[in-house]
């Protein structure tokens, strides 16, 4: 029997990569969003015979109960805020990412969905790190609202386990980047950049461009997310990035040798929440998971830049 997967958030940037990998099997697939056609960059991907689209409200009981009906495995990729806001107003935050989880655990258990896979957020729960790489069993202080929310989540998931036997796995991811990514938006610095890149415009870096992040392609993850559907060990959590870390300076370098010119760049006033190194250690993963990154930081942004200078054309 083929199992059946919903993908919460599946017209989103990680969603529709999910959802295209999915596909190529014979398993049921269902993709809930919003009913927002910005978000659907290529609509092939969901004419498929076994993928069944269903719109509605993430904190709407009814449009999730729909959703989840007759589905084995739920991976919840929903947030309703990024870092760079969840502190403006962080009890949004917790009414909409918190209270809605809650509320999509519970129908979870009503409909017998069998596991769920959260993404959390590898480079926001950890907080300022005590040492580098970071591992899953590294301390967790957040200093943004956004890495609180994603915390509490992964607790609750472990509290349906205990309470109801509820099957999840977490996926710390760190900063995944790729085709289909938001171009105007406040989270994703590879997105943005490259894109002002080909259009010429002025990139804005915060601080002195020393912030270290561990940058992931989004084919990687895809991967190790469908990994994780048939793991059956005991570790609930896994950190998911390159185990690598690459500072703001060295990101446009890599842009410019790519797309072939120098790029203009201003430094701005640094950010609070932006902790000064991420890098995160995925023994774990690559030790439970056999999942391994396969796209260096180069060839991703190659890959990427193709896709994204056909779209800034039209």
């Amino acid at each position: 029997m083929n199992t059946s997967y919903v993908v919460l958030g599946g017209k989103g940037f990680i969603g529709s990569h999910l959802i295209e990998e999915l596909s190529k099997s014979k398993a049921k697939i269902r993709c809930f969003d919003r009913p927002d056609p910005v978000k659907v960059a290529e609509p092939y991907l969901f004419d498929h015979a076994n993928v069944e689209v269903v719109e509605g409200d993430f904190l709407n009981e009814g449009d999730l109960r729909r959703a989840l009906r007759g589905t084995d495995v739920c991976f919840h990729l929903v947030s309703t805020t990024l870092p760079a806001s969840s502190n403006d107003d962080p009890i949004f935050d917790i009414e909409t990412n918190i209270a809605g989880t809650v509320r999509l655990l519970q129908v979870c258990i009503e409909e017998r969905v069998r596991k769920v896979i959260f993404i959390s957020s590898g480079g926001t729960v950890y907080g300022i790190p005590q040492q580098i790489p970071i591992s899953e069993d590294h301390p967790t202080n957040p200093i943004c609202s956004y890495g609180i929310t994603k915390l509490a989540i992964e607790k609750y998931l472990a509290l349906f386990h205990h309470l109801y036997g509820l099957d999840y796995r977490v996926l710390r991811v760190s900063n995944a980047y790729g085709e289909r990514q938001r171009i105007r938006s406040s989270q994703g610095v590879v997105a943005v950049f490259l894109a002002k890149a080909l259009r010429d415009e002025q990139l804005e870096i915060w601080g002195d461009g020393s912030v270290v992040r561990d940058y992931i392609h989004v084919s990687d993850v895809i991967k190790a997310l469908i990994k994780t559907t048939v793991y059956r060990g005991k570790h609930r959590i896994f950190n998911i990035g390159s185990n690598q870390g690459k500072n703001l300076n060295e990101v446009i370098a890599v842009i410019e040798k790519v797309i072939d010119r120098k790029v203009k760049k201003q430094y701005i006033k640094s950010r609070k929440f932006d902790v000064p190194v991420n890098i995160l250690d995925t023994n774990r993963a690559r030790t439970e998971l056999k999942w391994v990154p396969e796209t260096s930081f180069e060839e991703g942004i190659k890959r990427f830049a193709k896709w994204l200078d056909k779209k800034l054309k039209y």
